[in-house]
């Protein structure tokens, strides 16, 4: 699962690095960037296969088309890479309206004893990376459209699994203009998704203030040792 991650870049570093820009309406209405804490229901900038050349804020945790209300994106936070051409929520996404992520980092927690331990993971060289995800368009009741993405995870690759099972499905950088090319089909895109290599990657101990949603600041991102609580003595 990925249900936390960072994006400590700004506005300008992102249409810099994908050569893309912010529509100009958005500049101004959203001042997102940079970001430490990105969690579900958040808006967060993506690249789609219908618009290659904007970046644009979509809310995380894709509608389906057909759902009744809104509350149910938060439950489609991620799309498992096995069963997605399979999922009602996301075969026809995945067919049709795909998308890349920019995060430079994201949060998981390992179990340690009894406690989980978040830990932040990122590139070596620190950079901005790509995950493979698809999104949708969906018309409330009301009539309001709402724009959303899902999350592409896959099995760990081999510097994960001692942290967690799974990991968002990472591009290539040579990969992910292929991802939103709209007359690529769906079996050659997901034959793009690989294990991202074990040696370009880091990881580390970050504060417990991840935790909680409200906090978002540059501190988030700094290590912090974890310290195993002391073991309780036994009475006899």
């Amino acid at each position: 699962m990925c249900g936390r991650a960072s994006l400590s870049k700004v506005e300008k570093e992102l249409e810099k690095r994908f050569m893309a820009s912010f529509y100009s309406a958005d500049l101004e209405r959203y001042q997102l960037l940079p970001s430490y804490n990105i969690a579900p229901t958040h808006l967060h900038p993506v690249i789609t296969n219908e618009d290659r050349e904007h970046l644009q804020y979509f809310r995380w945790g894709l509608i389906p088309y057909w759902a009744k209300e809104a509350g149910i994106g938060s439950r489609m936070i991620n799309a498992r890479l096995e069963t997605i051409t399979e999922k009602s929520a996301f075969k026809h996404a995945i067919q049709y309206r795909r998308c890349i992520i920019p995060f430079d980092g994201f949060y998981e927690w390992k179990k340690i004893d009894r406690a989980k331990v978040p830990y932040r993971i990122h590139l070596k060289d620190q950079a901005i990376f790509a995950v493979a995800g698809i999104w949708e368009k969906w018309l409330s009741p009301t009539e309001e459209i709402i724009f959303s993405f899902s999350v592409i995870t896959q099995p760990a690759n081999t510097f994960m699994a001692p942290i967690h099972d799974r990991m968002p499905a990472i591009l290539l950088a040579e990969d992910e203009q292929r991802w939103i090319d709209p007359t690529l089909s769906t079996e050659d895109a997901l034959q793009l998704i690989q294990p991202y290599p074990d040696d370009a990657m880091q990881a580390y101990t970050v504060s417990e203030r991840v935790n909680k949603v409200r906090e978002n600041d540059i501190d988030l991102i700094k290590e912090v040792p974890y310290k195993a609580p002391p073991k309780q003595g036994t009475l006899f």
